[in-house]
């Protein structure tokens, strides 16, 4: 199904490389910044790098951070469905997309497709909030079992990116690029594995103080394409 943003009435594009696909998406990346690093030095680093760095556009998702974890403790306590933590959690992802927005200049924050278009063709760099376009969407479980990591996938799908880039604070295994070994260490969720597996989407995983790494990342993830 393609989603319509009723504000410019255009349809989102199908997918990677496709005909569909907006011009920008020949060498977007997709860059998730985990919720660990909403208290750590880094997050500033990570922003400043994707300002700079030229060797793709790109665009970033928020983790959830501290405000999906007042989620997690508000469900503890109320016994609420996880349908209904889903939407709460994606709403936790704006709110540190909304953070994120805040600590420097030059980013803008984005709920559709021609945003983060318009925010390319405007130099800055695009904040995804997801409760806009996630809340139309069927494709994905309303659980626990989707965190931001397959929410990141999604986006990365729609916009036709060559890869995606995830951030994390924990410490990684050798081989970054098999996401069902990642999926079993606990590093991503149990659902990214088969969505990027169904899309053909290049995945990356790297530390959160591998901000200077950056370039040569994103230079890997276009080149698998």
């Amino acid at each position: 199904m393609i989603m319509r943003d009723p504000l410019c009435q255009a349809p989102l594009p199908k997918g990677r490389g496709g005909p569909d696909s907006p011009p920008e998406a020949a060498r977007c990346v997709v860059v998730k910044l985990g919720g660990s690093l909403a208290g750590d030095p880094s997050l500033r680093q990570w922003l400043r790098e994707l300002k700079r760095d030229r060797t793709a556009r790109y665009a970033v998702v928020p983790g959830g951070g501290p405000f999906a974890d007042a989620v997690r403790a508000a469900q503890s306590l109320w016994r609420f469905s996880d349908p209904v933590a889903h939407r709460m959690a994606i709403g936790a992802m704006d709110q540190f997309g909304h953070m994120l927005c805040g600590l420097e200049s030059d980013l803008a924050a984005c709920s559709t497709v021609p945003q983060i278009e318009q925010a390319w063709a405007g130099r800055q760099l695009p904040v995804w909030l997801p409760t806009y376009l996630m809340g139309g969407d069927g494709e994905l479980a309303h659980s626990w079992h989707v965190s931001s990591d397959t929410i990141a996938a999604w986006l990365a799908e729609a916009l036709g990116a060559c890869g995606l880039l995830l951030v994390k604070s924990c410490d990684l295994p050798a081989d970054r690029t098999d996401p069902s070994m990642l999926a079993a260490a606990g590093i991503v969720d149990p659902t990214l594995p088969g969505f990027v597996l169904r899309k053909r989407l290049p995945l990356d995983v790297v530390h959160r103080n591998q901000w200077g790494d950056l370039p040569q990342v994103a230079s890997r993830l276009v080149v698998r394409v």
